[in-house]
């Protein structure tokens, strides 16, 4: 069940994502919920597969700018550097932080 305290033993920095909420703990949740359905996941991962780095940055963008309101450190960590590196459009392998940004999503859904 999604409680403040799952969420901080998941590692979201739940002070400030509320504070954003106006406090509003059912709204925090809701978005949470909604963060999960996000499709820029999937387009993320496809796109970093065919190399379409332009596309790739977009996703891992909106995703950046989502995951760090809701304060969900664990996941907008990887995201953050994805962000970054997929900005200066680097020919590398970005499984890596695939594999992380998926095992956090993975973690957060079983908060819920």
């Amino acid at each position: 069940m999604l409680t403040i305290d799952s969420l901080k033993a998941f590692g979201a920095n739940t002070d400030d994502a509320l504070a954003r909420c106006m406090g509003n703990e059912s709204f925090y949740f809701k978005l949470i919920g909604k963060v999960l359905e996000d499709r820029n996941f999937d387009v993320l991962e496809k796109a970093i597969i065919s190399k379409d780095y332009d596309t790739a940055f977009e996703a891992a963008h909106s995703l950046k700018g989502v995951l760090g309101n809701l304060s969900l450190t664990p996941i907008y960590d990887p995201v953050n550097e994805l962000t970054e590196l997929l900005r200066e459009k680097r020919d590398m392998d970005y499984t890596p932080y695939l594999k992380t940004i998926t095992e956090k999503k993975e973690d957060l859904s079983k908060v819920m």
